[in-house]
Order: C-alpha cells, then structure tokens, then sequence
C-alpha cells in the first residue's frame, strides 16, 4: 500500500481538528461542556479515535476551544482600535462584536472544573491577558475623549460585558438577541459621559427583565479593577 505524502496527512490533520472544533462549539452552546465526547465525535463527522488522537481528554478539548475564542475576541480587539477612529467606537464595536468570547465566558462559569482547564492553561491566560490590555488603553482612551464616564474602570467595563455575554431565556433566538441588543444600548448609556441612544425595537414583555440607566448618577465604591474581578 502507497503511504500518503505528508503534506495530505497534514492536510487532513487541519481538517478534522477544524472539524472537532466546530463541532465542540456548537454542542458545547447548545448542551454545556459535560456532553459526550462521542456526541461531539458524531457531529463533527470523524471517528471516536481521531477525536482521542487529536485531542486525548475533554479538559484538552475545552483550552484549545477557550483558545481559539479568546484568539478571536484578541485579533477583533486589535482589529477595532486600528480601524475605529475613537476609543469609544472601538470599545463599542468590540462589545457589540465578541459572540466568541460567550462560549468561553459559558464554559467557565458552567463548571468549577472547566473553569480551572481554562485558568491554568498559560495560552488561554496569555490571550486573556492581551484582551484585558487592549480593553484597558479603549477605556483610558475613551475617558481621554471625554466620552466615558471617568469614575468606572476596565474592571467595570468588563464585568458588564461578562455579564452581557452570558445566556438569556427566552423563547426564541429573534427574542434573546433583541434582549441583548437592548442590554448592549443600556450599558452603553450607562458608561457614557452623556447617554443619548434610543433603545432598538419595542418594550421588552414582562417576561423580561426590564433595566433602566439613570444619567447624572454616582456610582458606589471605587472602580472594580481587572484583578478585583480575577483577570488581572
């Protein structure tokens, strides 16, 4: 039997860790990070063994998804501060963007033990940290501008965004995403030195819960730090 050359292998290496990876985000979303590995086998469309031989166990699997979601959210944090004009449209262009930090925030907060294969993974906590320096120069630099209130801190800006990335109930996709289009638009009042959005679509059911951003307010205490809320 011919051996394949090893640029195909290599070819079909990429193909099916891609193809795991894909998978495992779409299941880990839908159903949390305990699922069955074979699940995510079957999805992805490869064999049990190649899941192994790529990734040995589920805590190997879940860095190199946190990985590749951080990577994201890092190169879109770059990418908004070289092309926004100011601080402030960057740091809402990346709010509004970073669908793929939800997962990694998800798989962290869902289970003590994902949460530690992601905190003690150097890669994970090195991209982790790029975010929070980029974030930290938008949030200096926004307040520069005077476009950010000055008593808030990158610690505040991301806690808030955590908390926007988190799953909403609700009774369908249209219905979550319009709740966290209106939860993006409030926060962003919020941090604003002078709120002035109105908010998208209609008045939320009473099924939702309905938050309101008074301007002119104080806020209590001192601005929360990144290390306050474990990330610096």
């Amino acid at each position: 039997m011919t051996a394949q050359p090893p640029a195909r292998l290599r070819a079909d290496a990429r193909r099916n860790r891609d193809q795991i990876l894909a998978a495992a985000k779409a299941v880990f979303a839908e159903q949390g990070p305990d699922v069955a590995m074979e699940e995510i086998a079957r999805r992805s469309g490869v064999g049990v063994g190649t899941l192994y031989r790529r990734f040995p166990d589920r805590d190997a699997l879940i860095r190199a998804v946190a990985r590749e979601n951080f990577g994201t959210v890092l190169d879109e944090a770059r990418a908004a501060t070289a092309e926004e004009p100011t601080a402030w449209g960057a740091l809402v262009r990346l709010m509004g963007r970073s669908r793929e930090l939800r997962l990694s925030v998800r798989l962290a907060v869902l289970s003590p033990s994902t949460w530690a294969a992601i905190r003690d993974d150097p890669e994970t906590g090195r991209l982790r940290d790029g975010i929070m320096a980029v974030l930290d120069d938008l949030v200096r630099g926004a307040q520069a501008e005077g476009a950010l209130r000055p008593d808030v801190g990158t610690g505040d800006v991301a806690a808030l965004l955590s908390l926007l990335l988190r799953r909403v109930p609700a009774d369908s996709d249209e219905m979550a995403d319009l709740i966290l289009e209106r939860a993006l638009v409030l926060i962003l009042d919020g941090l604003r030195a002078v709120p002035s959005t109105t908010l998208p679509g209609t008045t939320l059911p009473g099924a939702a819960l309905p938050g309101t951003t008074l301007p002119g307010t104080t806020l209590p205490g001192r601005p929360v730090t990144a290390r306050d809320i474990g990330l610096g």
